[in-house]
């Protein structure tokens, strides 16, 4: 079970990066610039971030498995749709169907997972589930790089037949979980929070290129607080919120969310910084890159599964999250200290990504393991929704962040100074996170049996298929 929707995660995750090296193709195909291009990227963080907590919240309703096998097809549809895209604004069109497919997988993967997964066996599961995720996205230029040498449209191609195999194995074998019996979600919650983040989302992605004071930048934000307002008032005062008010009480849920949150604007603004400095300063090739940022990916599995549980159990997941978040930093510090123009990888590429991917493997599932193992059965979709929705929002601001602060230099030594404040920029996100992690999660420092909870694993109703 836990393979079978960890592939999913891993198609979702790894969308929201793998096209970035494919862009220029793109570009040179449909005959358009990088600025119409964005919205490839856009459309599906945009449509990610919004429909996660409402398609969170109808899953808990409806049995879950059958949630994920929709998901999963819609996904697969979309990158089917993409893949034969004839114009730009074609594919931009298939990459909502991708991220709505994706925001119905995410939350009833990790649905699943808790829900069949024995207390004291959670937390493992959540990292599990976590790091496959994380190194889904932080691979995305590696597997980029590779099918974008044969075209880009297999950038996209290769969903199909991954997600075919999930489809199938996931239809004879996952075991069979009935939702929860209640009321139909606030339908007027679920358009104010999907506008307040969709808004939210599409200023933070855009707010570079229409200018961060202009009106429209200015006004967009102002509608996104008025709808998160008003969804908050409404949240308190409805009987039937669209979040369960419980769900929000839950130990530690909301303190983890938002280290979450500051985190993963670390690893976004991270990562697009290593593959533009290598791509646009070093002039190296996609692939070249991708190879090049391929060992830090390859420490998440490793410290996440071999190291985290241990850590845990000793020390609780303040310490932890901390001590992830401070080695990334340690990471992002040594590239600002030492990267110059000289194509030196081994002296100063390759110890920054290292530490950084060890700060993930370390700090990610941490949190995610605190944020989702101390929720109620009943709204285990819907809180998994959640803190995904703020690590979306924490990604798109730490892109939009980066932008901004590196902006097009005009030389290489313009570049390097850019690109230097850039880093500093991430080092401070993720020193605030580490800070945040000692301070809103040391009431949870020692969990239980890291991961318990107090519900019961539900008995599985009518087994595997």
């Amino acid at each position: 079970m836990l393979a079978i929707v960890c592939t999913g995660v891993a198609l979702a995750s790894l969308d929201l990066f793998v096209v970035n090296v494919a862009l220029p193709d793109m570009g040179r195909q449909f005959g358009v610039g990088l600025d119409r291009l964005s919205w490839v990227i856009s459309a599906y963080a945009i449509t990610y971030a919004s429909l996660l907590v409402v398609l969170g919240r109808v899953a808990d309703r409806h049995a879950r498995d059958r949630g994920f096998l929709v998901g999963v097809a819609t996904f697969v549809a979309g990158s089917s749709l993409c893949a034969a895209a004839p114009t730009a604004s074609f594919l931009i069109a298939a990459r909502v169907v991708q991220a709505a497919g994706a925001a119905l997988l995410t939350p009833t993967s990790l649905g699943l997972v808790l829900t069949t997964t024995a207390p004291e066996r959670r937390g493992s599961a959540v990292r599990a589930w976590t790091a496959i995720g994380g190194l889904a996205a932080a691979i995305g230029p590696v597997v980029g790089g590779l099918l974008v040498t044969l075209s880009w449209r297999w950038v996209f191609v290769i969903n199909v037949p991954v997600g075919a195999v999930a489809l199938v194995l996931g239809w004879r074998l996952l075991p069979r979980l009935p939702g929860h019996a209640g009321p139909r979600p606030d339908v007027v919650g679920a358009v104010l929070v999907t506008g307040a983040v969709a808004l939210v989302t599409w200023a933070l992605v855009d707010g570079t290129s229409w200018g961060w004071t202009s009106t429209r930048t200015v006004g967009t934000f102002v509608a996104a607080i008025v709808a998160g307002v008003a969804f908050a008032w409404r949240s308190a005062v409805q009987c039937n919120p669209l979040i369960d008010r419980g769900t929000l009480r839950a130990a530690g849920f909301i303190s983890a969310s938002t280290v979450a949150a500051v985190f993963t604007a670390a690893f976004g603004a991270m990562l697009l910084s290593i593959v533009l400095w290598q791509q646009q300063v070093w002039h190296w090739s996609a692939l070249r890159t991708g190879f090049a940022v391929a060992p830090g990916p390859l420490m998440v599995p490793l410290f996440s599964f071999f190291v985290v549980g241990g850590l845990l159990r000793k020390w609780g997941p303040a310490i932890v999250a901390a001590a992830g978040c401070a080695t990334f930093a340690a990471g992002t510090l040594w590239w600002l200290v030492a990267i110059t123009l000289d194509r030196s990888y081994a002296a100063t590429l390759l110890p920054g990504i290292l530490l950084t991917g060890i700060g993930v493997g370390l700090a990610l599932p941490t949190l995610m393991t605190a944020a989702t193992t101390s929720l109620p059965e009943s709204s285990a979709a819907t809180g998994s929704a959640v803190i995904n929705m703020a690590r979306q929002i924490g990604l798109a601001i730490g892109v939009a962040l980066l932008v901004g602060v590196v902006g097009a230099p005009a030389s290489p030594s313009g570049a390097l100074g850019a690109f230097r404040r850039g880093w500093l920029v991430v080092t401070v996100l993720a020193v605030t996170a580490a800070v945040l992690s000692v301070t809103l999660l040391r009431a949870g420092a020692r969990p239980r049996a890291v991961g318990a909870s107090p519900a019961t694993t539900p008995a599985l109703a009518g087994g595997a298929r």
